[in-house]
């Protein structure tokens, strides 16, 4: 890989999947409107970096570095972040499509979500612990062996979330919400 180097570029409506995006380190870049949809960003670096309105569904994240990364109003599906590079990995979302995903094993505490949907996305063996889940849809997410020691939940919604399954002290949830942590009883609460 060449050793390519970018800093405080902008990039604006490109299309990565006709034009190759190049491997490299990208440090406070923005990328605006871009199209990633199935792109291969593997052995890339991305740091203080920001994806505002893009495609990045299905897009390939082996070794991929992500530090201190802003996703917002973007589309993120299928995207296995699970395959990024651990190292000083912290992500931020707001208002994006965050379904299919898999943050499986990862390490995110202190994430901030906002106004997320997080459809059938798997948080096994994750560590959310201290992070926030403001305004999200939990519809079919996976939630097994997950640490969720003080994280917030008081306003996100459509989650199942087995207590004996997981680590949910402190964790806090809505009145309203309390009924996701009831599902597997097969229980009635009006």
């Amino acid at each position: 890989m060449d050793d390519l180097f970018f800093e405080d570029k902008l990039f604006e409506k490109l299309d990565f999947t006709e034009k190759k995006i190049k491997k490299g380190e990208y440090n406070n870049c923005s990328f605006i409107d871009c199209n990633f949809l199935g792109v291969d960003l593997s052995d890339s670096v991305f740091i203080e970096c920001v994806f505002d309105n893009c495609n990045i569904s299905n897009a390939k994240m082996h070794n991929t570095a992500l530090q201190d990364v802003k996703f917002t109003n973007s589309k993120i599906l299928g995207v296995n972040f699970s395959d990024c590079n651990e190292f000083l990995l912290s992500l931020y979302f707001e208002n994006c499509q965050v379904n299919f995903a898999s943050f499986h094993k990862l390490k995110l505490k202190k994430t901030q979500f906002k106004a997320c949907k997080l459809q059938e996305t798997d948080f096994v063996n994750a560590d959310l612990t201290g992070s926030v889940f403001d305004d999200c849809d939990f519809s079919g997410a996976i939630f097994e062996n997950t640490f969720l020691q003080k994280t917030d939940f008081r306003t996100a919604y459509n989650y199942t979330i087995d207590p004996e399954a997981n680590y949910i002290s402190k964790a806090k949830f809505s009145k309203e919400g309390v009924v996701g942590l009831l599902n597997k009883y097969d229980i009635v609460v009006e």
